[in-house]
């Protein structure tokens, strides 16, 4: 399971890689020809993207080993990991995308800023088309792997398709006389890839921290536990995230009078259960107390 889901992500990242180098290029070539400052900006966003598809291959590699002597459980919480740095290299995009545009503004004038030429227009368009389908491949095969650097890249992509919105508008701004919005746009560039950095870095930390699954998650495992013939109650259910993977403690009730075998047999029962039914619980341990 976790060879296939490797080679998911490897797979997905090799995608990227390839789309992110061709469309960096025609958009830096578009933005120099064209005399666009948004187009340049977007252009540096999408070669991001590909040391950050790198960052991906790598945390997903190092998360998928086994368990060893000094690390018993496993090495998943490497891939939020990853997810942090993947947050932290966008959030320098950004504000390097920001301060260039405010400079011009800053420094310019109306007859100073160059009308953008119409290549400019066509490779926000393409941009925009070609990163949108980047994000929901990458985010559909991320959820099918429970992938959270893959997410992470997935919202990189989808950063990179509303930056290029961002150009889009600024470019056709400019072209109809209003050459300001060329770097003004990049400015909204740079809000739009703050939030990304901050949301992923937010659920990057919380899987780092041992935070507690979502209601929905906690009620799912509720139902699930039951479900079980001889569970008459539950008395506790605690969970953590820890990188991709929950870990799952429960304390159910019991018929006291149950021998010590039969009140076994029912957490075990409890126990595979969780694990057969919800692949992304890496273990549960199931405590019965007599009713």
């Amino acid at each position: 399971m976790k060879l296939k889901q490797q080679n998911i992500a490897i797979r997905v990242s090799i995608v990227s890689v390839a789309v992110n180098l061709i469309l960096s290029v025609f958009k830096l070539i578009a933005g120099i020809i064209a005399h666009s400052g948004a187009m340049v900006s977007d252009a540096v966003h999408s070669a991001s993207d590909v040391l950050s598809t790198f960052i991906v291959m790598i945390g997903v590699h190092i998360s998928n080993k086994q368990s060893d002597k000094e690390h018993p459980y496993g090495h998943e919480r490497l891939e939020s990991v990853a997810s942090l740095l993947l947050a932290i290299m966008l959030a320098v995009t950004g504000a390097g995308i920001g301060y260039s545009s405010a400079m011009v503004i800053h420094n310019g004038s109306l007859t100073k800023v160059q009308t953008p030429g119409v290549l400019a227009l066509i490779a926000a368009i393409i941009s925009i088309v070609v990163k949108e389908w980047l994000y929901w491949y990458t985010r559909c095969q991320a959820k099918k792997i429970n992938s959270t650097a893959l997410m992470a890249d997935a919202w990189h992509h989808r950063s990179d398709a509303l930056s290029s919105i961002g150009a889009l508008i600024g470019i056709a701004g400019a072209r109809m006389g209003y050459p300001l919005l060329d770097p003004i746009a990049g400015l909204v560039i740079c809000i739009f890839i703050e939030k990304a950095a901050v949301e992923i870095f937010k659920d990057s930390l919380d899987r780092m921290v041992d935070k507690s699954c979502s209601e929905d998650v906690v009620g799912k495992i509720s139902d699930i536990i039951l479900e079980v013939e001889g569970v008459e109650g539950i008395d506790d259910i605690k969970t953590r995230l820890f990188g991709a993977k929950i870990y799952v403690d429960v304390e159910i009730l019991v018929d006291g009078n149950k021998t010590l075998k039969e009140a076994h047999e029912i957490a075990e029962a409890v126990h595979d259960l969780i694990e057969e039914t919800m692949p992304e619980v890496k273990h549960c341990m199931v405590h019965e107390n007599p009713r």
